[in-house]
């Protein structure tokens, strides 16, 4: 059983679409396309950046080092401009620590990849009988429902699928873009007025066939997406999604790769005024030759990247209205296995955050010598995620009711890790 939804899929749509037109694959895509005040989301001044690091990186190499123990492995430590050290193959962000801090008492109980990321993205363990939303579900319905002049979607994910929106339905679903701001399925190429009005006219009046057939919600969302579709192919504010139009030195600055390119498109997107944006940058499920992995091609990927974006957010005053966050769905052993590789790891490991209302250039928690267990107040992805939203300035009284009726707090009540509130 799959515990990560996607959104609205492609054969979920055209079961209720079949036979309609060209034009059903570009309004599916746009699950997510929900109306927001963009000015007014500058004046309240909140993004959430979340660079999500898929297979479960080993924090121990990277951001809470154990050197000269049989479980630290080659890697060293090196100061930075925080009151904390990280790994020697960070140098770039050890530049811009002071900024971000490491929480290095996370202690979970999620190590499956497909249950793990769902928890983290959650709050919530998986349950078969209801969807829980992700971060950006929740922080988009929060910051965008009231407003009408965002026409690009309020929760986008780059590079990569986030989990959906569970109970709050498809119009809180992620956008999915590729690193380099192409969207699939909306271009019109080819098309002229009359031929793109007469499709159009065409599946309205199917969808309007399929809502007066009281079908449920599902049908009444899809004729929402269509509108929302529609006013997105024309808005001037596609533009954001155009990374590649950045200048050469820009580019070059967070790293001509997909995961630089995502986390410059992120801050694109944040200046058009999106409150949520996931960058993904996956491939840390590092069984056998985790150490060359790491120092020769994930670790100076991130670097370059992650780095970037904390100096570019700080350069253009836009960090101390950004919240980022830094994850997988859990860590690695501490012990090193027999191919020179850790396996999955939930115990004690860390996350980073940082930007507008956290406190950084902290470690806070601690780990025992050798890594295997947390020695400080343990936390959790719910308390994680409550502090991530009290940041944001989202309320944790806030409730939402899932469609059988029941009473869900926001980060199902997490406590706030009171060294990072500003």
């Amino acid at each position: 059983m799959s515990f990560a939804p996607q959104g609205m899929t492609r054969r979920h749509f055209m079961s209720h679409m079949a036979g309609a037109s060209a034009m059903i694959a570009p309004s599916m895509m746009m699950g997510s396309a929900i109306q927001a005040n963009a000015q007014d989301l500058k004046k309240r001044g909140k993004s959430c950046i979340m660079l999500w690091m898929g297979g479960g990186p080993s924090t121990m190499d990277i951001w809470d080092l154990k050197p000269g123990t049989n479980t630290g492995g080659p890697f060293r430590p090196m100061s930075t401009k925080g009151d904390l050290q990280i790994s020697e193959h960070m140098p770039k962000t050890a530049q811009v620590m002071d900024n971000l801090s490491v929480v290095r008492s996370m202690s979970t109980r999620e190590a499956d990849h497909g249950r793990g990321r769902y928890y983290m993205h959650t709050g919530y363990v998986p349950n078969p009988n209801i969807e829980h939303p992700s971060y950006g579900s929740v922080i988009a319905h929060e910051l965008a429902s009231d407003h009408n002049e965002l026409e690009i979607p309020p929760f986008v994910s780059v590079g990569g699928g986030s989990v959906g929106p569970g109970f709050l339905g498809m119009s809180w679903a992620p956008f999915t873009v590729s690193s380099s701001g192409q969207v699939r399925n909306l271009g019109m190429k080819g098309w002229g007025d009359e031929t793109l009005q007469s499709r159009l006219e065409m599946l309205r009046l199917i969808e309007g066939g399929f809502v007066n057939q009281n079908r449920g919600p599902a049908a009444m969302d899809h004729a929402k997406i269509l509108d929302k579709t529609v006013k997105l192919m024309t808005s001037d504010q596609m533009k954001a999604f155009k990374v590649m139009e950045e200048p050469e030195e820009m580019k070059e600055l967070y790293g001509n790769d997909g995961f630089g390119r995502g986390c410059l498109l992120a801050r694109r997107l944040v200046e058009a005024g999106v409150p949520f944006i996931e960058v993904d940058l996956g491939g840390w499920d590092n069984h056998q030759n985790i150490f060359n992995t790491l120092s020769d091609n994930k670790l100076p990927v991130l670097d370059r990247a992650m780095s970037a974006l904390v100096t570019d957010l700080k350069q253009r005053g836009l960090l101390e209205s950004t919240t980022i966050v830094w994850m997988g769905e859990f860590s690695r052993t501490p012990r090193i296995n027999g191919n020179t590789g850790r396996d999955h790891w939930a115990r004690s490991w860390s996350t980073v955050v940082g930007g507008g209302g956290i406190n950084g250039g902290l470690a806070v928690g601690e780990t025992s010598s050798d890594g295997t267990r947390v020695e400080t107040e343990p936390y959790s992805s719910e308390d994680l995620m409550a502090t991530v939203c009290r940041a944001m300035g989202i309320s944790l009284d806030t409730t939402f009711t899932s469609k059988s009726g029941r009473p869900m707090k926001i980060a199902n009540g997490g406590k706030i890790i009171k060294e990072l509130i500003a």
